[in-house]
């Protein structure tokens, strides 16, 4: 089952006896209105591990990366409907400057997963491989984009009709 968590909460784990001797798999995105790629994606990720940790960009992130009228669901909702899926182990809240290379790098060395699943369109590739790296970890892409299913066309679908 699915646990809504924070940051304070996942470091405990990670230094708790559950969490060692388990390949700890690490995805992040919006997943604003969730669609058959997602599900996808989140699966193939929990495929190549033992727990999957997926944390959720804040509703301010998300504006920055996608426009002001994103998200179109807020953040609450998102980890809500996240957490119906039952595909991870534990969702999370991103904190809102996690735009920045170092807040990122921070967060991967004090959690120190083993696996960053990424799709094959994931940005900033090359700062993901060298922040991994730094623990030993990998990034490994699960799952190829697909530029026919999108929430940005199913937004700009549901628009034009």
């Amino acid at each position: 089952m699915t646990q809504i968590t924070d940051f304070d909460h996942l470091y405990q784990l990670r230094a708790s006896i559950h969490f060692q001797a388990k390949i700890i798999v690490l995805a992040s995105g919006v997943f604003d209105l969730l669609h058959q790629e997602h599900q996808k994606f989140l699966t193939q990720a929990k495929a190549i591990g033992d727990i999957l940790l997926v944390g959720l960009e804040t509703d301010a992130r998300v504006r920055q990366m996608k426009g002001e009228d994103r998200p179109i669901n807020p953040l609450s909702v998102r980890l809500a409907n996240l957490a119906r899926l039952n595909l991870a182990d534990y969702i999370f809240a991103l904190p809102d400057n996690f735009g920045h290379s170092k807040i990122r790098q921070d967060f991967v060395l004090k959690l120190h997963p083993h696996i960053l699943a990424v799709s094959d369109q994931a940005p900033y590739f090359g700062e993901k491989q060298r922040i991994m790296k730094l623990v030993d970890g990998q990034v490994l892409i699960v799952h190829p984009y697909n530029p026919a299913i999108s929430t940005t066309k199913i937004i700009a679908q549901k628009l034009h009709r």
